[in-house]
Formats: structure tokens, sequence, C-alpha cells
């Protein structure tokens, strides 16, 4: 431009540009034609305008979480052929008034939100890449990882996690084939990238890893499925298992926390400020999920971050609390209750001792209460397991744990029942003597009701407690006490069990007995039959007199027409003979 200001006869233009020289000469064009090619490249150009205010454009105002959509693409320096602008137009993406729904993808902002106002975090610079992707109506893949320089794989990892952002609708499976496609591969790059990065995350990307990772998993659950079954959702064993239709893009997702968090290259001291308390909640109301296969990445996830992240274990372990509190005493209803004792498990076997009373508290409150639902079967051998490694910690624990168990012993419900007997076996065998004798009456009285239950599992499993050598060892050593409260439950099972089995382990037991102390069992024995004797002439007794009421009312009522007067017990006692089909009622003596 100056070259030609310099040759031009335009006296007007060349004093307009040169006002203190008449006629410039050839040397200050050539040094104003320096700086101009200097300070006026096409790239100085592009960062210059680049840093120029704008003002935003009406789809392009903020989100309810403070971070803008700008309208210029965030993808127009650096990413060559492959760039969001260089795709074709006419996509099937159009914007919505709201910002947030493209006609099958949405993008979740609360995640970011949250991930902002963290301890007074910095804004995001890569907060509204998703939402350029959105305005601009373009999905396209990014370039690989082994497409790129070393020094702009961290770029591009960031702006395939902001690609990620984009959530599509599983509910039609025809809607969007091809950007669920793109975005598929994009999070099994992300995969690769993570099990081989060697370098440390830094602040920007776990906050951008948090963010996409929350943006994917974190959602409600429908209710209808969920609140209507109440709890016969539990007694339909034969109902098909629920499977999230999202579970192509949601296995990966979880795959990538999976893998973050135990990678080395994430720094725990910097990664709890983004997954905080509240990511914890979030992930923790994950566990209601219907489909199992979630649960279990949950599991997995949930067990790492507790092992990395030492600050959150107290959290943690009173979230999960919280939970079963609410289930206990509240809903009774929750599908993650077993992998959450599955957690709990592997961390009360870490627990040092002595034990806490915290966590003596959380045996009392929380596990032994978690008998009482009628959908205990559902989780019973990972709650049977914690329970024991309680005993196993601390022995003298052993005691509080089995009146518990008798507390909320069930009483009509046989299978129940079944599992109750098989967890007190296990909690008998970590049971040091001490213990047995402080509660070795209620307990074999509860043995007792059992060994005579007409449910023949429920009589077999009592009586499997005595092929258990440390058991029938405490048996041995407390015979005197046990022996007379279980001997006629024995007797009862030799002669009157229908169950041909019962009856032969009963005998197995007897002979235990009369082996171990002959006198013993011949006092028992004695002691029962006189009790059968007592019993059968009361019940003679009873029988006389229901006949001699029969025969004053018959003969009474045979001589006159006229009423009775009789005391209200005996009325009563002649009303119910009346209309009674059997003449023998069961009364008490």
């Amino acid at each position: 431009l100056f070259a030609l200001l310099v040759s031009s006869g335009d006296l007007e233009l060349r004093h307009f540009f040169f006002p203190h020289s008449s006629v410039p000469n050839v040397v200050s064009a050539k040094r104003w034609l320096g700086l101009v090619r200097v300070f006026l490249s096409v790239d100085m150009m592009k960062q210059i305008f680049g840093k120029l205010p704008r003002k935003p454009s009406k789809s392009s105002q903020h989100e309810p979480n403070g971070d803008a959509l700008n309208g210029n693409s965030f993808f127009n320096s650096s990413l060559g052929p492959n760039s969001l602008n260089s795709s074709k137009p006419g996509s099937a993406f159009k914007f919505s008034n709201s910002g947030s729904h493209l006609n099958g993808g949405t993008v979740n902002s609360h995640s970011s939100s949250s991930a902002n106002s963290n301890q007074g975090k910095k804004t995001d610079p890569l907060a509204s890449q998703a939402g350029l992707m959105l305005v601009s109506g373009i999905y396209e893949a990014l370039p690989g990882f082994l497409a790129v320089p070393s020094t702009e794989k961290l770029s591009l990892f960031l702006k395939k996690l902001n690609m990620c952002c984009v959530v599509f609708d599983f509910s039609d499976p025809t809607k969007n084939l091809r950007e669920k496609d793109i975005k598929k591969q994009t999070l099994l790059e992300l995969v690769d990238y993570i099990s081989s990065v060697t370098s440390k995350f830094n602040e920007l990307a776990v906050q951008e890893m948090t963010r996409m990772v929350s943006a994917n998993l974190f959602r409600t659950f429908p209710s209808p499925n969920h609140d209507n079954k109440l709890l016969e959702i539990y007694d339909l064993e034969d109902e098909e298992p629920v499977m999230d239709p999202a579970w192509p893009h949601l296995q990966i997702v979880y795959e990538l926390l999976l893998r973050f968090v135990v990678s080395p290259e994430t720094d725990a001291k910097l990664a709890k400020r983004y997954m905080d308390h509240s990511f914890v909640l979030k992930l923790l109301d994950l566990f209601d999920s219907a489909d199992h296969r979630e649960r279990d990445y949950l599991k997995t996830i949930l067990h790492q971050i507790y092992g990395k992240f030492m600050v959150h274990r107290p959290f943690i372990r009173k979230a999960i609390n919280n939970i079963f509190y609410r289930f206990i005493f509240e809903t009774e209803k929750h599908n993650g209750i077993a992998e959450l004792l599955e957690i709990l498990g592997s961390i009360i076997n870490g627990f040092a001792l002595p034990l806490k009373e915290e966590h003596k508290l959380f045996l009392v409150r929380a596990l032994i209460p978690l008998h009482k639902p009628k959908c205990a079967s559902t989780y019973h051998q990972q709650l049977s397991y914690c329970i024991t490694q309680f005993v196993e910690k601390d022995y003298k624990l052993a005691d509080t744990v089995i009146r518990g168990l008798l507390k909320y012993w069930p009483v009509i419900n046989s299978s129940k029942e079944v599992m109750f007997v098989g967890e007190l076996e296990e909690v008998l065998e970590a049971t040091q003597a001490a213990e047995f004798q402080r509660c070795v009456v209620p307990l074999f009285r509860q043995i007792g009701r059992c060994l005579n239950s007409s449910h023949f599992q429920v009589a077999e499993r009592a009586l499997f407690l005595w092929n258990n050598d440390h058991i029938r060892n405490l048996i041995i050593q407390n015979r005197s006490v046990i022996l007379p409260i279980i001997f006629p439950a024995l007797q009862r099972n030799t002669s009157g069990h229908w169950n041909q089995a019962v009856q032969s382990f009963t005998l197995n037991v007897r002979k235990i007995f009369t082996d171990v102390d002959h006198v013993l069992f011949d006092e028992c024995l004695s002691r029962f039959q006189e009790d059968e004797l007592k019993e059968k002439e009361m019940q003679e007794r009873r029988e006389l007199t229901w006949k001699h009421l029969e025969d004053v009312v018959s003969s009474t009522t045979a001589a006159s027409n006229e009423a009775v007067l009789v005391s209200r017990f005996v009325s009563s006692i002649a009303i119910a003979t009346a209309t009674a089909t059997s003449p023998t009622p069961m009364v008490g003596g």
C-alpha cells in the first residue's frame, strides 16, 4: 500500500500519509513496507482480531452456569482438515431457544457450574465449547492423538472431552446414529490416551474430565418403574433385568472415569478439589440404577476413590450410612444395597484395631437393622460377610450381633429363617466361649423353635449346627444349660416330624448328647416324660370339663324351653361349643 503511495502521483494522498515530507523518498517507503510485513502478518491479524471484545449475539447468551456460548467457533485455529468449520453445512442439529437441547443431542451444563463454583476456581476457558459446537450445528470427529505432535495432545485431549459433553437421546435407536458413533469412537480414543499418558494431568484437564463425566453420568432415574412397584419388585425373580439403552456410551464413560482415578498421573491433591463431596454424593445416587452393569462399575469406581482420596473416607462412610437409614426406616426400596455392602465389606476388613466407637455404632444402627426389610434376601450374602468381619475383628461384639439377629428373627418367612440360621452359624464360628455364655439361653430357645419347625429346611439347617466342630464344642461345654432347653424339641422330632431326614438328623444330635453325658440325658428324658404325663392329665381333665358342660347344657335345654342362666365364662364356652365344627376346642389349661 505504501509502495503504491510512493509511486503515486496523487499528492493529497501522499501528504495525508507523509505530512512532514513533500516528496517521500524510497528509503522511508521501504521502511514502512517492512513494518507492515512484520506486524500485519496473517497470523498476527488472527490474534489481534481474536482479542478484540465482541458483543454477544442473541443465540450466544449466557447459560445459567455463567458460561457464555460464543458465536465464533473455538475450532477455527488449529484443527486442520478435520475442523468443525470445514464440515458440510446443513447438519441435523438445530439450536433451540434454551441453548441446551439439539434435536437429540443435549449439553449437560450443571456439572460445569458445580466444578467452577468449587473453592473459588477460575472460569473455565473451554466451558462453552460444546455450546459453540451446537451453535454452529456441527458434530464432526476430531483428529486422532497419533495425528498431532506431542505438544498438542493435551489441547486435543481437552477438545475431545469437551466434544463428549454432548449427550444424545437413546430412546429412539434410529436418531443421530452418525453422531453417536462419532462420540463412541472419541470416548474410546480418550480411554486409550489416559491409559498411555506419561505426564501428570494439570488442573484444567482434571476439571474438564470431571465436567464431561458429570454431564454423561449424573441423571435422575425414571420414577414410575421405581415407585409404583413398591416391594413387589423383589418378589419377581423371573422379571427381565432392566438394561439402560444408553449403555454403549455410559460403559465407556465409566471405564474412562475408572482409568482416570487409578492412573498414577492423576494427582489426588489436585483431583479432590473437583471430585469433591458433591461429586461423591451424585455418584452414590447412581447406585439406585436398575442396570446391574452400571452398579458393578460404580462399585469398582467408588472403592478406588475411597482408596485414593483419604480425605473423603469419613464422608463416604457417612453418606452410605444415610442411604441405609433411609432404606431401612423409610422406603425399603433401593437397587444398590448389595453393591454398597460389598464395598463396606472390604472397608471393614481394613479397619484398624481397636475399633473406633463410630464403627461399632455403624454395626448396631445400620448393619444389624438391615435384617429387617422384607427384601433382605437380595443382599443377605454381602450383609452376612460384613457382620462376620466385625465379629472377627472384635470377638466381644458377638453377643451384640447374636442378640440383634434374635431381635429381627423372622416369624412366618421360612426362606428368610433359613438364611438367618446360616448367618448365625458363621457368627458362632467366630464367637468365643465367654460371649457364647452371655446369650446361650435366648439363642437356644430360638434354635429349639427352629428344630420343631414344620418347614423341613429350617429344621435341617438348625440341626446342621452340630456338624460344625467349633459350635459343637461350645454346645458340649454348656450342655447343662442347652440340653434342657432343646430336649423337648429333639424328642418331638424323633417321634412326630413328618420329614424322614429331619428325624434321622435329630437322632444323630441325640446320640452326641448321649455319648458326652448320659446322666444328663437321662435326667432330661425323665423330666420330659413327667412333663408329658402332666400335660396328658391336664388335657384329659380339660376334655372332661368340656364334656360335663355339654351334658349340663343339653339336659337343661331338653327339660325346659326356658333360658338357662350361666356365668359369662360358661356362656362363652357354650356358644363356642355350639358353633364349632370340632367338639374338642384348643384352649389353655
